[in-house]
């Protein structure tokens, strides 16, 4: 299974607005979702979001402004290499502007006008709850045609 990443820089507190990223390429191409990526060999799960957000928008986080709020694993039994975990990270400071990269287009939304038709179908079952303060754990399994969420199972940590 493979281990990704994904940090949602977050503006006020409460939040109003997360920066996702419009995937050019690639797995989940034509999408909106956070940004992130997969952790290489010997990287930690943070020092690989931190490289990813980087690499793809130009933004740097310092690790100890990385806030932990989700654990997510996902099965595509139509394609189980596709399966993956994300771990979520929310980030309330930053250094740069976001910018576009050959991978990524970012965006800021506000809270209440995310793009959920433009996201993968998981989106709506998490976002929001993360983005209200809850931390949670998630499993979702996709049907066949590997879009549409077929069982969530969600818990509050």
């Amino acid at each position: 299974m493979t281990r990704t990443t994904l940090i949602l820089l977050v503006r006020e507190n409460p939040i109003t607005h997360v920066l996702l990223g419009y995937k050019k390429h690639g797995f989940g191409k034509g999408k909106y979702t956070g940004i992130g990526g997969k952790v290489e060999h010997g990287e930690t799960i943070q020092s690989a979001a931190i490289r990813e957000l980087q690499e793809e928008s130009s933004v740097v986080v310092l690790p100890q402004h990385l806030i932990d709020v989700g654990h997510l694993i996902f099965y595509f039994p139509a394609r189980p290499e596709w399966d993956l975990t994300i771990q979520v990270f929310l980030a309330h400071t930053w250094k740069g502007t976001p910018t576009e990269s050959d991978e990524i287009r970012p965006e800021w939304f506000k809270i209440n006008n995310l793009p959920f038709q433009q996201m993968w179908d998981d989106a709506s079952y998490w976002y929001l709850r993360i983005l209200n303060g809850e931390k949670i754990k998630a499993t979702f399994t996709f049907k066949a045609d590997c879009e549409t969420v077929a069982t969530a199972h969600i818990e509050s940590l």
